[in-house]
């Protein structure tokens, strides 16, 4: 559908029962987000708030809270898109079958963004106050803006077509900002905007920045749309949505058009402002620290404006939806552009970043009958130099030619493949001291980690174990449960340091009904947690768990383990640390309080009856 705003998308989905209104007033403090949740939580439908608290505009949330929603948003376009995407990677489909693929052409053609005389967004000011202040968590330092649209030129080369247009959060309220003068960006440096920032600062001058919220749902699918380069979001999201986007300039600032609210701008070279905590989509806050300031020059709204947000959090999430989509419309780009890769599967549940599997040829010969991981290194090293796979953590790589029907996203098999193969005096190889995801506290500081990677290739090695009788564990360690075939989750007394950790360890390893006896052991990868039956009780606590609490270099170690010419191995059990430590970042609480009022809403005569 070509919507040209947020509420010809808000009436479609309505007609078609995809929408529920909230009428009774509700509060921006946590509870809009509560209530977002646990609509979410129950595969509700999007939300239409009319009634904010003190607040003047109405709002919508969950407009992506489920793919088949997002289908249907886009579902007029969807296919083309995915074929123009498809012709980026591979232009010449498009030469050797030229009537096939016009049609297309005619879309990326029809989709440049357009600059008008009129622009209904000009219409109304306002100040930042006035917006609806929505925090989400109870820790937040303040109001958010979670689904910005912030867009950026190239002070080199100015104009739509050089722009950068991204979903970096920003916060309203709270900390040292002052109020209605100054708003906070969270992005680094390697980003879009950052580029465009680094270029303003060598030229000493400000750079400009505008924050579209609202518009048309393609404009903030483009806006965290993996592009191929040389593809502007603009036009992507022209193209998506079947209507160009539009446009005009006001002061020097762009003003998308279509937009329901714009914020104008100036981020001045080296001011910071400290930035959170912000309950982040990792499942835990991301902590104050300095991030650019942009000192506030105008904001606009359209008549009838409304404010889409959504909520972030441990996953599931809307996000989760986001990630569906782009996966479907990317396809096998991102394969594609790494040689002998087949599949890759950034996993959602371990809060993306963490937990990255993939697939990859092994096509080299051995010079003896042994095969075992030679190409695939080779492609682990190139997905961690790619774009937002860099940020991988952990990285599982496999051999395509050992089970060829299996695929990345079914997570249990593929972790039974690895565990029934993976040689841990071989196969284990460290990143340390590198960088890793700013929201990630899992590592020594800001942006600063390790990544492993799990290569594994050749025949089964061993045999999975499925359950454990009479396991007794030395002190420290108890409530041994079988989280999947091979992985075995022990409970840990509280994490005290680095030290005594490798105590525990040793104890474990030296203790007689140990899994010292030897790699073969039926459990391959031990997880030391806090709470063994809450890790066990499902494949997304042992995914959420194990991969966001630990840091491969600090929070690995293994039976038996050595090191050799630098290399570090284990001849038994793998064991990986995912306990809590004291340095890492909270994870996210709801509010009782807030829920209850959230159950209020949920009564017979009350907006969610039947819906929660």
């Amino acid at each position: 559908m070509g919507y040209k705003n947020t509420q010809e998308c808000i009436d479609d989905l309505e007609r078609h029962g995809h929408l529920v209104r909230i009428k009774e007033e509700v509060s921006s403090e946590l509870e809009m987000a509560a209530i977002h949740l646990r609509v979410f939580e129950n595969n509700g439908p999007a939300i239409l708030f009319e009634n904010i608290k003190g607040c003047k505009f109405r709002a919508a949330s969950n407009l992506y809270g489920s793919v088949e929603r997002s289908k249907f948003i886009f579902r007029d376009t969807l296919e083309k898109i995915k074929t123009l995407i498809d012709l980026k990677n591979n232009p010449l489909e498009a030469i050797k079958h030229p009537l096939q693929y016009s049609n297309v052409a005619l879309t990326a053609l029809s989709a440049l963004p357009k600059k008008t005389s009129f622009n209904p967004v000009l219409q109304n000011e306002t100040t930042i106050s006035e917006l609806p202040q929505i925090k989400c968590w109870p820790n937040d330092g303040g109001a958010f803006v979670t689904l910005p649209l912030v867009y950026t030129e190239d002070i080199d080369k100015p104009g739509v077509m050089n722009s950068n247009l991204g979903m970096y959060r920003i916060q309203l309220s709270g900390n040292e900002y002052i109020t209605n003068k100054e708003i906070g960006l969270h992005y680094q440096l390697h980003r879009g905007i950052g580029v465009h920032q680094t270029k303003s600062n060598r030229k000493n001058q400000p750079l400009k920045v505008s924050i579209f919220v609202g518009g048309p749902p393609s404009l903030t699918l483009g806006a965290v749309m993996p592009l191929p380069e040389g593809m502007s979001e603009l036009t992507f999201a022209g193209a998506l949505g079947n209507r160009r986007i539009r446009y005009s300039y006001n002061d020097g600032f762009c003003i998308a058009s279509d937009a329901d609210f714009v914020i104008t701008g100036e981020v001045y070279p080296n001011e910071n402002k400290p930035e959170g905590p912000f309950g982040d989509h990792l499942g835990y806050y991301s902590l104050k620290h300095d991030f650019p300031l942009m000192r506030v020059h105008k904001v606009f709204h359209r008549n009838n404006a409304i404010w889409p947000f959504t909520v972030v959090g441990r996953p599931p999430q809307e996000d989760t939806s986001f990630g569906a989509l782009i996966h479907e419309i990317t396809g096998n780009a991102i394969p594609k552009e790494i040689p002998g890769l087949r599949d890759v599967h950034a996993v959602d549940a371990s809060g993306v970043h963490p937990l990255l599997l993939a697939i990859g040829s092994e096509r080299y010969t051995p010079y003896n009958n042994e095969r075992k991981p030679q190409e695939i290194l080779t492609i682990a090293n190139h997905i961690l130099g790619s774009g937002q796979l860099s940020l991988a953590k952990y990285l599982f790589i496999i051999a395509g030619e050992d089970n060829p029907q299996l695929t990345t996203h079914n997570v249990e098999a593929f972790f039974k493949h690895v565990l029934e193969r993976a040689d841990w005096t071989r196969d284990l190889h460290f990143h340390t001291r590198t960088t890793i995801d700013t929201l990630d506290y899992s590592g020594t500081d800001l942006n600063s980690g390790s990544k492993v990677v799990i290569a594994a290739a050749g025949n089964k090695i061993r045999e999975l174990g499925t359950s454990i009788e009479n396991l007794n564990l030395p002190n420290g360690f108890s409530n041994p449960k079988v989280v999947m075939p091979g992985v075995l989750a022990i409970t840990g007394n509280k994490y005290i340091d680095t030290q005594t950790t490798e105590t525990q360890i040793s104890n474990l390893e030296s203790h007689p009904e140990s899994f010292r006896n030897s790699n073969l052991s039926p459990f391959p990868l031990i997880v030391i947690c806090d709470d063994s039956n809450f890790l066990a009780q499902h494949l997304n606590n042992f995914l959420w768990i194990t991969f966001t609490r630990s840091n491969p270099s600090h929070d690995i170690h293994g039976i038996e383990s050595f090191v050799e010419n630098k290399h570090w191995g284990c001849k038994g059990s793998l064991i990986i640390d995912a306990r809590i430590k004291p340095h890492h970042a909270p994870p996210l609480i709801k509010d009782p309080a807030i829920e209850k009022r959230v159950d209020a809403l949920a009564t017979k005569g009350k907006s969610l009856y039947g819906i929660i």
